[in-house]
Formats: C-alpha cells, sequence, structure tokens
C-alpha cells in the first residue's frame, strides 16, 4: 500500500518541462539504490510466482558484498505459501537493547502487460520517473533503504541498538508472512515503515507538507449470499436471489457510516488545512472543531483524496450471480469491502451492515482476508524529532502532520503486539503522479537522492 494522503489542488494531467529534464541521482548512494529499484522491478513479486525468493536472493547477495555478515540475513519460507519474510540484522553497540525495526514489503500487486503502456515488469527510466510495477509500492522505498544501509555500513557506522530490516513478502495479498515477521520481531522498540506517510508535491513540485502514518484503518471483506430454489426463467416468482442482492447492495452503496473523528486525525485536518484551498481548508478547519458539521464532511467526503479519513467506508466491490441465461438465479454472491475507522472493530461493522441490509435471506459471512484490528502509535518524542530533522534538512521548515491511512500495511501486525510503528516514507511525489496498483506506476528520479539523505538522517538521529 502506498496512497498519498491528500490533494492540494486541481493538477495539471501534463508533465511540466522542468520535471521531464529532471536528470538521474547524482550521488553514488542515489546511484546504487537506482540499480536496486531497477532490479528488483524486473523481478515480478506478484503472489503465485514464486519470485519473493529471488528477489530475497539478490538482496542478499548485495548486503554481503556490501559488508554484512551472512549469518545475520536470512530469508523464511511460510508454509502453505510462495513467499516468507527477508530479515537483515544491522548489529549495533547495545545488543542487549530491543531493536528498532525497518519494514517495507517485497511482493507487488498483478499487473497485466497488455494493460500498459510499457512493460510493468521492466524498469524503464523516462521523463524523470521510474516506471513500473512496485516503483512506488513499495520497491521505491525498499531501494532507497537498502542503499542507505549499505552506505552506513561501508562508512563504518554502529547503531545505539540493532536495527533489523524485516521485509515481508505477502503485504498485497495475505499478510501470513507479515504476520510471522511480527510475531519473530515481537521484542522490537518501535517500526520505521517505508510503506506509509511521505511528503506531498503541489502540480508545480512544491513541497507542501509531509505525513507520518501513525494509524490505519482495517481492513474487512464482507460475502453476501443470497440462495433460491431457482427454475425456468418464464415462470418467475415473488422472490428473485438477483434482486434481492440487488436491493441490498444498492442500500449499502447508499448508507453513510458517520463521520469520526480522533485525536489523531484532528491533528492532520488542523495541520494540512495550512496548506489546503480555502473552501478545503475551512472544512477541515470545521470538522476538526465539529465532526458532526455535515457541510464540512460531505465537502470532505466529495473528495477522493480525503473520503476515506472523515468515516468508515463499505462499497460494493464484486458480484456473481445466476448460471444460465434462460433460468431463475439459483444463487448470488457479492463482496462488500470496508475500510473501518479504528474505534470500530470488523465484527461491529458487519452488523451495522445486516442492520442496513435488513433481509434475513441475504446472509452476511467476514471473509479471512489477512486483516487484523490495531491501535494507533502513540507520537513518540524521539521519532518525531528524528523525523522533522531528516524532513527539515530536506525541506526547511515544512509541516510535518500525523497522518490515518485509509488502506492496509504491514504496521497493523506490530501494532497489534503493542509495537508502535511509523510510516515514515522517503518518497516526495505529486498526487497525480500516483499510480499504485494502477497502470503505468512510476518514481519520481528526483526523490531517490534526498530520500537516501533523508533516511540516513532519520536512523543516524534515531540511533546515535
Amino acid at each position: 500500500m502506498r496512497l498519498l494522503p491528500f490533494a492540494i489542488s486541481a493538477l495539471a494531467l501534463t508533465l511540466p518541462a522542468a520535471a521531464q529534464a529532471q536528470s538521474v541521482p547524482a550521488t553514488p548512494a542515489g546511484k546504487e539504490a537506482l540499480e536496486i529499484l531497477k532490479e528488483a522491478v524486473d523481478v515480478p513479486t506478484v503472489a503465485g510466482r514464486g519470485n519473493v525468493p529471488k528477489l530475497a536472493e539478490k538482496l542478499t547477495a548485495r548486503l554481503v558484498a556490501g559488508g554484512f555478515d551472512p549469518k545475520d540475513i536470512s530469508f523464511t519460507p511460510v508454509e502453505g505459501t510462495d513467499t516468507g519474510y527477508f530479515m537483515a540484522r544491522y548489529p549495533g553497540k547495545d545488543r542487549a537493547a530491543k531493536p528498532v525495526v525497518i519494514n517495507v514489503h517485497l511482493d507487488v500487486v498483478e499487473a497485466r502487460p497488455e494493460d500498459w503502456e510499457r512493460d510493468p515488469f521492466t524498469a524503464l527510466v523516462e521523463n524523470g520517473y521510474v516506471f513500473g510495477r512496485g516503483s512506488v509500492d513499495n520497491k521505491g522505498d525498499l531501494s532507497m533503504i537498502m542503499a542507505t544501509v549499505l552506505k552506513l555500513k561501508r562508512a563504518g557506522w554502529v547503531p545505539s541498538r540493532d536495527l533489523v530490516l524485516g521485509i515481508s513478502g505477502d503485504e498485497e495479498t495475505l499478510m501470513r508472512s507479515t504476520a510471522k515477521l511480527a510475531e519473530t520481531l515481537k521484542n522490537a522498540e518501535l517500526v520505521l515503515n517505508g510503506d506509509g506517510g511521505g511528503g506531498e508535491l503541489s502540480s508545480d513540485f512544491k513541497p507542501i507538507v509531509y505525513s507520518v502514518q501513525a494509524a490505519e484503518k482495517s481492513y474487512a471483506d464482507f460475502k453476501l449470499t443470497v440462495t433460491d430454489e431457482g427454475g425456468h426463467s418464464s415462470r418467475p416468482g415473488s422472490f428473485n436471489a438477483i434482486g434481492a442482492m440487488s436491493r441490498a447492495l444498492a442500500k449499502v452503496d447508499a448508507y453513510r457510516f458517520p463521520a469520526q473523528l480522533s485525536p489523531l486525525t484532528k491533528a492532520y485536518w488542523e495541520g494540512t488545512a495550512k496548506a489546503a484551498p480555502a473552501d478545503v481548508a475551512a472544512a477541515m478547519r470545521a470538522f476538526a472543531a465539529d465532526p458532526t458539521d455535515k457541510a464540512a464532511s460531505d465537502l470532505l467526503s466529495s473528495r477522493s483524496e480525503y473520503v476515506g479519513l472523515v468515516r468508515t467506508t463499505c462499497v460494493p466491490t464484486m458480484v456473481n450471480g445466476g448460471h444460465a441465461a434462460n433460468a431463475l438465479p439459483q444463487s448470488v454472491t457479492a463482496n462488500i469491502n470496508c475500510r473501518i475507522f479504528p474505534g470500530t472493530s470488523r465484527a461491529q461493522a458487519g452488523e451495522i451492515l445486516k442492520q442496513v441490509i435488513g433481509d434475513p435471506r441475504v446472509t452476511l459471512e467476514m471473509m479471512d482476508d489477512g486483516s487484523i484490528e490495531s491501535p494507533e502509535s502513540p507520537l513518540r518524542k524521539d521519532v518525531m524529532d528524528a523525523v522533522s530533522k531528516a524532513v527539515h534538512e530536506r525541506v526547511p521548515g515544512l509541516t510535518i502532520v500525523p497522518q490515518m491511512s485509509a488502506g492496509a500495511s504491514d504496521s497493523m501486525y506490530f501494532r497489534a503486539l503493542g509495537i508502535p510503528s511509523y510510516g515514515v516514507s522517503a518518497i516526495f511525489m505529486r498526487a497525480d503522479d500516483e499510480f499504485s496498483h494502477g497502470l503505468n506506476e512510476r518514481l519520481p528520479l528526483d526523490t531517490i537522492d534526498p530520500g537516501v539523505k533523508q533516511w540516513e538522517t532519520l536512523l543516524r538521529t534515531l540511533l546515535k
């Protein structure tokens, strides 16, 4: 998951000349990060292809060549899957202290080459971008993190405590490797997640705000089912399974969960209002002051970049039904995908959906989708100070705000174990360059050099 938290203005669809003129990374570490990124994109780590271990082998070779002890590097397969989790330990001065974990993921969402303008699994540098599946989600930060720890290792830097790269292999699907990884690292002091947070640029490439992801919504899929005896289509009765499902889906589609506000999202709205357009800024401030302000929540919900931060959302995403064009349907199923605001359990969301549908003939089942519920992480002063130093070194005075992610990340498993986790991606990009999970995913080249430096400053500061 990589989702920019918000957009500031209507963004141009064409690339400005300045963007087209951007050059490749200039620093040795930036160049190495680009090499790692291109190598990683070229390995299609899609679920079912068995390529996550292959990418882990390539990362292992780079770390060993960079001075890491092979005994400190491992890849652990997860039984029943074609994936696993990768770990590399960077020994610190105090080996007894709880380690700090850097988390990203190796897997990517499927991409169909025939749908893309370029081969999604061949990294291509063009017009100031690296194109390819995973270039942003999540191999961009993976490459910058790898280049950073290799630079620090070669320089002889020793962290105050162990630093562990804890990298999952199925974050985009059932998170079996994530669960095993978190359990293995349950003694961690905290987690720095490269798959959350990050910098927002305006349409003319000016930095606007930096977000630290400290919470995320719970993910849940609910399967709706309607069954009937069926029969000949020339003899319709008073009940039709497709009709019943259609009415149920229409009710779910029309329902709006109550708007919600937490201390974290209140700080987010107040902080981001400083750089938002006047009408949006006014709505942000009004909503932060009173979440029952319908005009404010309606305005924010009307914008795709904000809707996920206002309330729990449940939407129909898949429907399947009927068995013949000339027969009454015997079975219809549908999927409802929910992103649930912290404080509401997945079971509670399911009960609300049952009430909304109000038809006992429509059964509802919560699916095993790999997601769990997790609390917010406290905004630790040491973490926020280190993030502020790293970000302000890159962009002096930039506003830094906490963020609740509308999407899901590995952090949920660490937070559920009581380990605070913070999304601190070093990617700065415009909202209209955000194509994670979509077509023509691309990473701005000019985020790589400063991104490596941001990670270096963050680690040196936090682990001094």
